[in-house]
Formats: C-alpha cells, sequence, structure tokens
C-alpha cells in the first residue's frame, strides 16, 4: 500500500475539528501569533498599535484544537533572546504604566504570587502579570471540545491536585480560600465506572519493537506493564526465555545482592539504572528490558535506562521481593491518597478561579462545581479599569533594576508583544517563568545565580486530547487504558470519569469521549538531561500532521479488534506540544547526592535578586502544583517580609 493510499485509510485527509483564530479570522496552524509581524498583522486588519487580539468576541483558546501547548507565536521572541537576536526590540515603547508588583508568568504560581500579594498588600495593590501564550494558567491547560451541544474538557498539561493530605499549609489554604473542597471529588470522581463495565489496562506490543502487533490485557489495575500471569506472558511476543524471566522477575523472592547490607543495597540501587538492575543482577532476556522500557515514561519522561532500580523500587516495579530494602521516609505523594482529585479540565480550574478572584467579571460563579463549565470573557483581562490586569500574548526579555540592585527603587520590565517591544515600571517583580530564561531577562545577576537557574533542563512531554466518537471499542475489547512500551504514543486512557456541576462525563460507550495519549521524548542510552534536549528539539521541528498521523496509526491498531476505525472515529485532535514541559527533578542516577538543601542549584538560584524575586515549580525542582503555589508564597513573603 502506498504512503497515500495508507493516508486516506487513516483518515488522514479527513475533516476534523481544528479551529485556530486571529481576531476571529481562521488562520492555519502553525502561524506565529505573537511573533507575527506588524505588517502581516496589519493584512488581516490587526492594527500595529495596539495590539489586542484578546479584546475580539471570538477570541477563545481553549476551543483551539490542532498543535497547541507551547504554540507557535510563544516562545520565538525567547528563542530571539536566546540566541541574541534582539535588535529589533531596541526601541521600546514606554507604557506610562507603573504597578506595585509585575508578575511575569500567568501560570498557577504567578497568579498564586499575584493573589498572596494583594492578600498581603491590599485589594488596591496595582499589579500586572505577562505571559507569552494566548491564554492563562500556564501548563494548567484548557482543552474544549464540542459533541454536538455537549461539552467535553480535557487536560492539556497539569493534571491534578495530587495528594492533598500533604500539601502545605498556605497551599490547601489557597484551595480552600478559592473555594475548592477536595473532600467532594470523592463524590464527583466515579471510581467504580470502569470496574463496572470490566475494563482492565493492557498492553500493547508493536510489530516494529516486537515482531507482531499485540494487545494483551492486564489482571488488574496496577503501574503499566508490572502485572503479568502466565496467561498473559505466554501471550507476549517476546523470546521463550523472556517470557520465563518476566515471571521469574515478578514472582521470585531472590535477593540480588546477598553480601550487601540493607543500606549499601539502597546506595547501589540509587547509582543503578532499573535496565541494569535487570540486565547485570537479576540477568534477564534482553526483551525483558524492552517490555519495561517506556513504562517509567508517564512518571520520569524517560525510559528504564534513564530510572534508578531504587525509584522504581519504590514504585512497586518488580525484582525487589527478597532484597530486604530500608524503609523509605521520603514521601511519594502518588501513594499516599487516592488519585481521583481531578477537575474535568484539570488543574486548570484551580487557575480559572485564581482568574476569578483576581479579575472581577473575567469568569461568572462562585464555586468549584460552577467553574467547570464557566466560560472566560478574554476582554476583561488586561482592563486599565482593573487594579490587576493579566496581558497575554507578551513575552518579557529584560528586567532590569532602575539604578543599584541593593538600593534601586522600581524595576523595568520589557516584554515583546505584537512584534513591538514594550517598558513598563513596577516597584516589585516576580519571575514565574521558567528558570532557565531568567539569566537572559536579568544578565547583571551574579554568574553563580545564572548558572544555578540554568542547571535545570525542563522536561519536554506532549499531552493530547483526542475526542472520538464512542468508546465501545474499549469496552468490547475490556480496556480502559493502555500501555504501548515501543510505540510512538507511550500511554493511552479513556478520560478521568469526573462529573460535577453542569459538567457530566459521557459515562456511555455509545457516546463521544476524549482519550488521553502520552508522549515523552527522549533518546535511550544518555543521560536524562541529553535526554530531555534531544526531545526538546525533536517537539520543536514535528509538525502537526506527524503526531496525527502516529495517532490514528496507532489507535488503529491497537483498538481494531473492537471496530474501531481511525478515519472515522476521530472527530478532533489537540496535541498539547510542551518542550520545555514539566519541572526538572534531580535524578540521582546521574547527579550528587546534596546533603544540604543550600547546596541544591534550585534553591542557589531562587535566592532574591534586588527587588526581583524567582516564583516557579523549577524553584523546588518538583513538578506539583502544590510546589508551584508555596513558591509562589515564598516569592511573596520576600516581598513583603516575614
Amino acid at each position: 500500500m502506498s504512503g497515500e493510499d495508507q493516508d486516506r485509510k487513516l483518515g488522514m485527509g479527513h475533516e476534523i475539528t481544528r479551529r485556530d483564530f486571529l481576531n476571529g479570522i481562521s488562520i492555519a496552524v502553525g502561524t506565529s501569533l505573537v511573533g507575527a509581524s506588524p505588517t502581516w498583522l496589519e493584512a488581516f486588519g490587526v492594527p500595529k498599535s495596539p495590539f489586542a487580539p484578546e479584546k475580539d468576541p471570538d477570541y477563545y483558546p481553549p476551543a483551539q484544537t490542532g498543535l497547541r501547548g507551547a504554540h507557535d507565536g510563544s516562545w520565538e521572541v525567547a528563542h530571539d533572546l536566546r540566541d541574541g537576536r534582539d535588535k529589533d526590540w531596541a526601541e521600546s515603547l514606554d507604557d506610562g504604566e507603573s504597578y506595585d508588583l509585575v508578575v511575569v508568568g500567568a501560570g498557577i504560581s504567578g497568579l498564586a504570587a499575584a493573589y498572596f500579594y494583594r492578600k498581603f498588600a491590599g485589594t488596591q495593590s496595582k499589579i500586572l502579570v505577562l505571559d507569552n501564550h494566548d491564554d492563562f494558567g500556564g501548563h494548567a491547560k484548557r482543552n474544549e471540545f464540542q459533541a454536538g451541544k455537549r461539552l467535553l474538557l480535557g487536560y492539556g498539561g497539569s493534571q491534578s491536585i495530587e495528594a492533598p493530605g500533604n500539601y502545605s499549609k498556605e497551599a490547601i489554604g489557597l484551595l480552600r480560600e478559592l473555594g475548592i473542597d477536595v473532600r467532594r471529588f470523592y463524590k464527583y470522581y466515579d471510581q467504580k465506572l470502569f470496574d463496572s463495565l470490566h475494563l482492565k489496562e493492557a498492553v500493547f506490543f508493536d510489530q516494529e519493537t516486537f515482531g507482531a502487533d499485540r494487545l494483551v490485557p492486564q489482571q488488574g489495575l496496577h503501574y503499566f506493564g508490572v502485572d503479568f500471569t502466565l496467561e498473559n506472558v505466554s501471550q507476549i511476543p517476546i523470546a521463550d526465555a523472556a517470557r520465563k524471566d518476566l515471571l521469574r522477575l515478578q514472582h521470585a523472592s531472590v535477593d540480588y545482592m546477598p553480601d550487601l547490607t540493607p543500606e549499601q543495597k539502597r546506595s547501589r540501587l540509587i547509582k543503578t539504572s532499573y535496565k541494569d538492575f535487570l540486565l547485570q543482577y537479576v540477568k534477564v532476556h534482553p526483551d525483558v528490558v524492552k517490555v519495561f522500557q517506556s513504562s517509567t515514561h508517564d512518571i520520569y519522561a524517560v525510559g528504564v535506562d534513564a530510572v534508578s532500580a531504587y525509584d522504581c523500587a519504590r514504585e512497586g516495579y518488580p525484582g525487589f521481593k527478597g532484597m530486604s530494602l530500608p524503609q523509605s521516609h521520603e514521601q511519594n505523594p502518588e501513594k499516599d491518597e487516592p488519585y481521583i482529585f481531578h477537575f474535568p479540565d484539570g488543574n486548570a480550574s484551580i487557575a480559572r478561579m485564581l482568574l476569578r478572584s483576581l479579575v472581577p467579571g473575567a469568569l461568572p460563579g462562585h464555586t468549584m462545581e460552577d467553574i467547570v463549565t464557566a466560560r472566560a470573557n478574554y476582554a476583561r483581562l488586561d482592563d486599565a479599569s482593573s487594579p490587576i490586569r493579566i496581558r497575554l500574548n507578551s513575552t518579557a526579555v529584560k528586567a532590569r533594576h532602575m539604578g543599584d540592585p541593593a538600593n534601586a527603587k522600581e524595576v523595568e520590565v520589557t516584554y515583546v508583544r505584537g512584534g513591538q517591544a514594550h517598558r513598563v515600571r513596577g516597584t516589585n517583580c516576580i519571575l514565574a517563568c521558567y528558570n532557565m530564561i531568567i539569566p537572559y531577562l536579568c544578565p547583571e545577576m551574579s554568574e553563580k545565580q545564572k548558572e544555578a537557574l540554568a542547571y535545570c533542563v525542563k522536561i519536554p512531554l506532549v499531552y493530547t486530547n483526542v475526542q472520538i466518537s464512542n468508546w465501545k471499542a474499549f469496552q468490547k475489547l475490556g480496556v480502559s487504558a493502555i500501555y504501548a512500551p515501543g510505540a510512538y504514543f507511550s500511554n493511552v486512557t479513556l478520560d478521568f470519569p469526573v462529573s460535577m456541576g453542569d459538567y457530566h462525563f459521557p459515562g456511555s460507550p455509545a457516546e463521544s469521549c476524549l482519550l488521553h495519549v502520552l508522549r515523552t521524548p527522549c533518546a535511550p542510552g544518555q543521560n536524562c538531561k541529553d535526554q530531555y534536549r534531544a526531545g526538546r528539539w525533536e517537539l520543536v521541528s514535528t509538525k502537526f500532521e506527524t503526531f496525527e498521523r502516529n495517532l490514528r496509526d496507532q489507535l488503529g491498531r491497537m483498538l481494531s479488534a473492537g471496530g474501531f476505525d481511525p478515519a472515522s472515529d476521530i472527530q478532533a485532535i489537540t496535541v498539547n506540544r510542551w518542550p520545555h514541559g514539566y519541572a526538572y527533578e534531580y535524578n540521582a542516577l546521574f547527579e550528587p547526592l546534596y546533603q544540604a538543601a543550600s547546596e541544591r542549584p534550585c534553591v542557589i538560584g531562587r535566592q532574591p535578586f534586588g527587588r526581583i524575586k524567582i516564583a516557579n515549580s523549577d524553584a523546588d525542582g518538583h513538578a506539583y502544583t502544590n510546589t508551584a503555589i508555596d513558591q509562589g508564597y515564598r516569592a511573596v513573603r520576600e516581598i513583603v517580609g516575614a
């Protein structure tokens, strides 16, 4: 079959919902919005100054599909800054605006910082929040779809409120002040739905990696790829020796390091990848490693070649029953409480509730239930009459003190919007953006601090939401989630079954629903940072059509036995591409074990710099929502004092 014939079979030529608008005018996917030249903008009726697409009544980013996340137009200016191509911004316009606080970054950390600052400094505080994206929330991205008159919601990034019992008093206090009662999710999250339909997890073995396409159901709900019975293993297309090793690995109680004390084992396992543990200590057939290779992607965004055996032991991976490892006192949020604290749009609802509190009239309602279906009024975000303003499509390129940082009274922030550089001033400034861009924004910082800020390498990932006409194929196959160790996308799951307020999860398999599909591009065999860098480059250079073609092909092969047809059953696709994704979490397999918090690069990097403070999840080295909130709180306390 030719490539064109294969594309037709997959439905590549079929119409799917892909809405991309600039000031209400449909444009091609991939067109730069923020970085577009003034001449190009004027050709579409957008005046050179002011550039204000958010004021158009048709401006509504959550409903856009196609390539989202770090969308085209959100990253080009930052890359120009990095590469020294900043001549066009030499002549910046003075907006004549002065604020008590300028926040760079409208993610949860930046919005939380604005919230805490107003709480301490008073309701009349003037605050400006700048963000390079066309929507607020940062990685807490809301994706909207329509199934007839029915609204379907997906999360394009920050997923859930993980283990709220472990939140700090400031973080859980913020949620409560916003009106979020996490106990209600026990009612809203249907924990019995998939069980009632007898749906379980499965593993898809692809022909390219394993020699045959085969979907193998598992017996229970476990971490992907780690629960195989004799019946399951017999179906896996791997060598007979590997099948025997897989059963041995899961059921045998063997101490593979008998000459070491429990603490020595722990130290050895921290510096041994799970792949090497399997090959060198358990001595399994190499096919066993292929089965597990991508099972860590959803947590670490790299395979088992770059995750320590100790971390895998903590996650419940097989091979450690007889190892007598010391009891770990390290926090593992995902195991402390059920994974049910989830809004239908993920933590975008937290960002939306923050916005509703900060900018009156931007979002209607007043409860955690009505926020789910509330429609944001983007025209109200940057209103001159409001003490707090959110300015989207605005990439900061400089934050400098007006005088000596030790005694300056103001910070001047330069940002690029619609191809034009602008300047505003603030008595204080909080940089709630990515750590690695801060050295470019503040070149006068010390080399030690800039080096610490540049240390982290953001984790690249792709969260894709796919609207399908129904999920009967999943019901017929008896699966709710599929792990694919060798495929382009490593995980495919039915969306979380959450119903709250006026929003109802499509609980019948005959109804249109969303699939959540994960890809974490990496380069096995390298250290984790180099893998993340390779993945970032891949994402920046990958077109939507590549994602779509791989998605259609993989879903068709996985679900064909259930009657799924990618050409007719796929209705809309939103690819949330995050080349700079989640915060870098230190990987002890490749890095030193820091004996004190003060030694960690993130702690060195987040130190106050005059009137400039730093707040983001990078500043704590953990990719969690409570971390983002806590860092916003810390930055504000550094401004207002203890």
